[in-house]
């Protein structure tokens, strides 16, 4: 029934891929995909399943940029986001807890953004990056769906990028939210593939140039 009012009123439409995709990975950090301390859910799947997209971007010699999220050591950056949930100030530059996974290590010459807030994009320099390099699309993997995944998409979108949500390589830490986001994210924001897909259909791409 849902699916029906969303289709009768023309969402999820399908935006594709422009003329240069970019990999963001977001938020794949160790205290990410630690139960004890901000993990849980399918985010350990998720990561998995990041594994072989990241590797075709790479192998295409297409853009890769990485997030964490990291606050000074002494709270100086904390702001509200802290408040609300705590545990975000073990995130600081040192910290364990704030270091990509070592699965997706972040390779030479691959960007760092270092991030307070949700959205990738906020207070961050991603955006003049991405320009810089001409891309126009963006392939989302990381963490949490429901949080920086979702405030990444709406604020890539928001600046007229093409956004597609690898929906098997993203996770949260509960699976109803997860679920839901998705939906949403599809349904308004982005395009929602697995990693297989869009490694397939940008793979025929290259190809066929």
């Amino acid at each position: 029934m849902t699916d029906d009012v969303y289709a009768r009123q023309q969402f999820g439409q399908k935006i594709g891929f422009g003329r240069l995709p970019a990999l963001l990975v977001v938020d794949f950090v160790n205290g990410f995909t630690d139960p004890d301390i901000l993990g849980g859910g399918n985010i350990l799947d998720a990561v998995e399943a990041a594994k072989p997209l990241l590797a075709f971007f790479r192998r295409a010699k297409l853009p890769v940029v990485f997030t964490r999220i990291v606050y000074a050591d002494d709270g100086a950056d904390a702001g509200v986001w802290c408040q609300k949930v705590p545990r975000l100030r073990d995130l600081i530059e040192k910290s364990h807890a704030s270091q990509v996974v070592d699965a997706l290590a972040p390779a030479l010459g691959e960007l760092v953004i270092r991030k307070t807030q949700a959205s990738a994009f906020f207070g961050t320099h991603l955006g003049a990056h991405f320009v810089a390099r001409g891309v126009d699309t963006i392939v989302l993997a990381g963490c949490t769906t429901s949080g920086c995944i979702r405030a990444s998409a709406i604020d890539a979108m928001s600046m007229n990028y093409r956004v597609t949500v690898a929906k098997d390589c993203v996770g949260d830490r509960a699976l109803g939210p997860h679920e839901a986001n998705l939906f949403d994210m599809g349904q308004k924001y982005a395009d929602l593939m697995t990693g297989a897909e869009i490694v397939e259909l940008l793979g025929s791409r290259l190809d066929a140039r």
